[in-house]
């Protein structure tokens, strides 16, 4: 029976299913270790600073506090991160939002079977301490494990948040420069002719605009803020793109399916969704580390400056600004720095095995 099975078996061979393009790029970027673990520790580290607060704040996540009066159970929890409580309501004397930093609120909240759960850290982007025993900034201690800054707040509250303010920055300029970037140049690249033209000369005198001085001067204008320079930003940040695009699309409309399409009567609209913009986002996908890279470098740039956040916000730029005028704080600059150089190696590595796993040349590898 067995020997019956084995002829069947060669007479008619199980049809072996190829796996998609897309599958097939991702498993090349996989098999690149470097590359893949880097994505693995971004995503780990851009998720972790999305739960900021949770990590790092001035604020317990949960407090039991019984006041000596008749109460239920559950009365006896408080949830500071979703409520500010006043500080009446722990003992002490104002009606003031509580400062769990207090001493004074600290004893009382363990003592007498009272208890809270603190972060992690227990600073938040915009706490001052007011009760450090050096003056500031100040060194690395067991209360501030990387020290302070000039103005006294912890320095791995700031590096945390900074640090989720200017990845979600450059998200949201890499999604609005690959959007117009990919719009314009498929334009270009699909019509050819008087209208590729138009618009390369149009990118010719709008590229040939000073960027840093329109920053400056809508910076001297307008009050400083985050949409205010995504906007500025993103006025300029499609153009490299939107010249791959535009080669591709000349390129990709030559081709025999193309021809095929038109000849069958197919829109214009669908021939670019459907055939030619699939096939031209290469360029697009592989570019999409290296342009974060870019709008990270772009926003620290312009907040050491001077030209970026609005003041108060958590800013890699204005620590590193920091770090030069303090340079006997050498704890600021360091950190800075590292933070900065490991986030642009992930980005780096991840786009380097991702050029590779989408390089043509390599796809029999």
């Amino acid at each position: 029976m067995y020997g019956w099975i084995r002829v069947y078996d060669l007479i008619n061979p199980t049809p072996t299913v190829s796996p998609s393009p897309g599958r097939r790029a991702w498993q090349r970027f996989r098999r690149n270790r470097l590359g893949f673990y880097s994505l693995v520790a971004f995503c780990i580290l851009v998720l972790m600073s999305l739960f900021a607060e949770v990590l790092s704040n001035d604020k317990p996540l949960v407090v039991h506090y019984k006041d000596g009066k008749a109460s239920s159970f559950a009365s006896n929890f408080y949830f500071p991160l979703v409520k500010d409580y006043p500080e009446t309501l722990f003992g002490g004397d104002f009606e003031t939002p509580t400062d769990y930093l207090d001493p004074f609120i600290q004893e009382k909240l363990s003592k007498d079977g009272n208890w809270a759960i603190y972060p992690f850290n227990r600073y938040g982007s915009k706490t001052l301490n007011y009760f450090a025993k050096s003056p500031n900034p100040s060194a690395p201690s067991r209360d501030n494990l990387f020290g302070t800054d000039d103005k006294g707040r912890d320095l791995l509250a700031q590096l945390i948040y900074g640090f989720r303010v200017s990845v979600l920055f450059a998200l949201a300029l890499t999604v609005i420069g690959v959007i117009l970037g990919v719009i314009t140049g498929a334009i270009q690249g699909f019509y050819g002719g008087k209208m590729d033209l138009a618009f390369q000369r149009f990118i010719e005198i709008w590229g040939a605009m000073p960027e840093l001085y329109l920053l400056i001067i809508f910076s001297a204008v307008f009050s400083p803020s985050l949409a205010l320079l995504l906007i500025l930003l993103s006025l300029f940040g499609w153009m490299g793109l939107s010249d791959y695009v535009r080669a591709e699309f000349l390129r990709n409309r030559q081709m025999d399916y193309v021809r095929s399409a038109r000849a069958l009567g197919v829109s214009n609209w669908h021939i670019i969704t459907r055939h030619v913009l699939p096939n031209s986002m290469t360029p697009v996908v592989t570019f999409l580390p290296f342009r974060m890279s870019g709008a990270i470098l772009a926003l620290t740039s312009l907040d050491f400056l001077g030209l970026g956040v609005p003041p108060g916000t958590p800013s890699l730029g204005e620590l590193l600004a920091q770090g030069k005028n303090s340079i006997d704080a050498w704890w600021i600059s360091l950190s800075t720095f590292g933070v900065l150089v490991v986030t642009l190696l992930l980005l780096t590595f991840m786009g380097d095995a991702l050029r590779d796993a989408l390089d043509p040349r390599k796809a029999d590898k």
